[in-house]
């Protein structure tokens, strides 16, 4: 059942049809929430906020077909104003986790060597510092691709984009973290496209 298909189904009144698209999506979503907020364990939070938001709104979705992406913008949106609502006890509690674009040095002065055996609370905040040097664009697509492990075609199902543009961005992306992330990583195991190892964003 494709995703036009199941929101037609679930606007006529049939529920295993949404919980077909949460099936579908919660990964990517998660992963989409795990990058902005993350490091506060709001992500949970987020995906359930995300998919009520997307519930409550399926109506107004005009393209069913467009399902995936339309989502992410929910997501997207529902993580940043998660963050927002949380701003005055985040900045009491601990510092706000860095959205701006970083420039390579920086990396390498903050988190020098990085191993396998480095904690994995300080091995996520490196890799997400080091997302943090790519241009807007390839953040996404290098978190759901390496922190969910999603093929590129769920990846361009849910970003709305043609998977083997998406591949590009994915490899575009690489080629910019080698430049990041090998002068501060020391004995980092490889993967099969050439970099680091990632840990698995996964639902606690």
């Amino acid at each position: 059942m494709n995703d036009a298909e199941c929101v037609r189904r679930c606007l006529a009144g049939d529920a295993d049809a949404y919980a077909v698209l949460v099936r579908r999506y919660q990964g990517a979503v998660y992963a989409t929430a795990h990058y902005y907020a993350g490091r506060y364990n709001a992500a949970e939070d987020i995906v359930q906020e995300t998919f009520w938001a997307a519930y409550r709104s399926l109506r107004m979705l005009k393209e069913p077909d467009r399902f995936g992406p339309w989502l992410k913008s929910i997501a997207v949106r529902t993580s940043v104003n998660w963050l927002r609502r949380h701003l005055p006890r985040l900045r009491r509690e601990t510092p706000l986790p860095h959205r701006r674009q970083h420039a390579p040095e920086e990396i390498l002065e903050r988190y020098g060597p990085v191993s396998t055996t480095t904690d994995r609370v300080v091995l996520m905040d490196w890799i997400r510092d080091a997302i943090d040097t790519l241009p807007e664009d390839l953040r996404l697509p290098v978190v759901l691709r390496f922190l969910q492990e999603m093929t590129y075609d769920e990846m361009a199902r849910f970003l709305g984009e043609d998977a083997e543009l998406v591949r590009a961005k994915v490899r575009k992306a690489l080629i910019m973290l080698r430049e990041v992330m090998e002068p501060v990583a020391h004995h980092q195991d490889t993967g099969e496209e050439g970099i680091i190892q990632w840990p698995r964003v996964e639902k606690k």
